[in-house]
């Protein structure tokens, strides 16, 4: 099966200073609305840039250099709120603020909107991020959830049902539960017939995951036809994604296409492995309540404070350089 959950980290990276192939839609990913002029005040404070919102991200990308942008997936969010911020190009101004977490690391993002009296900035993003918090059933594996009502599994939106498959065991325990698998277009679902509570959710998006689950069904014929099945659904599942974040504009934006600007290659050789400034200029450390732990450091001979998880002492040393 196409490792699609594996391959997915548009909704649950922050990254900076992508590439145009990693900018453009991914299958299933859709271009929501499209705001500009958008200033990045925390990062490239005084430069207009453009804000897509989609349903799986946020990208910003300076107009004048397509290069210098960022992506932040919602998934990393921890929160939005408006306040007000110093900006270049607009004075002491409502700015959006989100902070995000990723891999242990904080990072703060402000964005402003350079055209002034527009609250289009904080409607799209938040109302946005909104949905895809409220759709995580597609995403997400669940279990014991309110999954089925009298003995018929509670649709999503857009999710149909294409197998009700009865007799079949989950192998969760020594003894094993005799239940019912819905079978759809987003995701398997089991419920054990004696107790319609005991449930387990699995969209398509996580069959590639980490977690093992057991189910047997009999006889061996019955088993491979649904093993059959379940794959077929999966493969197109896989080919168009639904991602469950349903959210329409008014105002439909431009394609993509239209909107992206050749990115024009310098002269310069960048190692990708180095830290970035960038990284630096949006790391947010504001919830530190006290000094880490100290320990010695054989680099430099003495006791400091032990450095957050991705930070090296060369690290920051080019960074003050």
């Amino acid at each position: 099966m196409a490792a699609t959950a594996d391959s997915l980290w548009e909704d649950r990276d922050v990254r900076f200073d992508i590439t145009s192939q990693q900018m453009k839609m991914r299958p299933g990913e859709v271009l929501i609305d499209c705001l500009d002029p958008i200033e990045d005040t925390k990062g490239n404070n005084g430069e207009k840039g453009r804000l897509l919102v989609t349903n799986l991200r946020i990208i910003w990308h300076s107009i004048v250099l397509p290069r210098v942008n960022l992506s932040v997936g919602y998934n990393c969010f921890v929160s939005t709120t408006t306040r007000t911020a110093n900006s270049k190009l607009r004075g002491q101004t409502e700015a959006l603020y989100i902070l995000t977490k990723c891999n242990n690391t904080r990072f703060e993002f402000i964005f402003t909107n350079v055209v002034p009296g527009s609250p289009r900035l904080f409607a799209s993003v938040i109302a946005v991020h909104r949905a895809y918090e409220t759709s995580k059933m597609y995403r997400e594996l669940k279990l014991r959830c309110a999954l089925i009502q009298n003995k018929q599994l509670r649709l999503l939106p857009k999710e149909q049902v294409y197998d009700k498959i009865n007799g079949v065991w989950n192998l969760s325990s020594d003894q094993g539960n005799l239940g019912t698998f819905f079978v759809t277009n987003v995701r398997v679902v089991w419920h054990a017939n004696m107790n319609d509570s005991f449930n387990v959710s699995i969209p398509y998006l996580q069959i590639t995951g980490g977690y093992v689950l057991g189910f047997k069904i009999d006889p061996v014929e019955k088993l491979e036809g649904t093993a059959k099945e379940i794959k077929s659904l999966h493969q197109v599942f896989s080919v168009n994604p639904i991602f469950g974040v349903d959210y329409e504009m008014e105002e439909k934006p431009q394609q993509l296409e239209d909107l992206t600007v050749e990115q024009i290659q310098d002269d310069v050789e960048i190692e990708a492995d180095e830290q970035t400034d960038a990284f630096v200029a949006y790391f947010a450390d504001g919830n530190k309540q006290q000094d880490r732990e100290p320990v010695f450091s054989e680099e430099l001979g003495l006791a400091i404070e032990k450095l957050k998880d991705g930070f090296t002492l060369q690290g920051l040393w080019e960074v003050m350089g």
